[in-house]
């Protein structure tokens, strides 16, 4: 008697661990993901400024966020040019670097501007010659920079304020 009501014991325990592994391992459904995403999705970072400064060995390149740090892409490119139109941004230099945010925007919902930083502005630092803003279109906000020689780049984000990073080395 004793037995049979140890293997009746073992056999609901493992019944009861198998049931709770495979719910762990079962995938949940893509309803259940999409109704509890939908409701706390973040709104797009918005890029509200951009700002440089030379120093010692390195000069700066820093794009001001409200919000998380999207995915930023930084490309060395052969000429820059303003998202849609395609026309070429009047920077002077031989090299130049495109700064890729996504998703982002530089506009409120009311299709206001919020970025107070510059547009095109010519820069006179030991390597970065000027810096645009280049495009606020379809969740990318784009910034070209540009340079005399190749630049030696390294690109982070930053915390509290979020804020992203290009420090070219002299």
């Amino acid at each position: 008697m004793i037995n049979t009501r140890l293997r009746q014991f073992v056999a609901l325990a493992t019944c009861a661990l198998l049931a709770a592994c495979l719910s762990f391992a079962a995938p949940a459904s893509a309803s259940t993901l999409t109704s509890a995403t939908a409701d706390v999705q973040a709104p797009t970072p918005l890029v509200v400024n951009a700002r440089w400064g030379g120093h010692a060995t390195y000069d700066r390149i820093v794009i001001d966020l409200q919000g998380y740090t999207p995915t930023v892409t930084v490309t060395p490119v052969a000429q820059l040019v303003y998202d849609g139109s395609g026309k070429p941004v009047p920077l002077a230099g031989k090299h130049f670097l495109e700064i890729r945010l996504n998703p982002a925007a530089a506009h409120d919902d009311a299709g206001g501007s919020v970025y107070h930083g510059p547009k095109l502005q010519k820069i006179y630092l030991s390597k970065l010659k000027g810096l645009a803003m280049t495009g606020d279109y379809e969740g990318y906000v784009t910034f070209g920079a540009a340079f005399d020689t190749v630049p030696y780049y390294r690109a982070y984000s930053l915390h509290s304020p979020e804020r992203f990073v290009v420090d070219i080395a002299h």
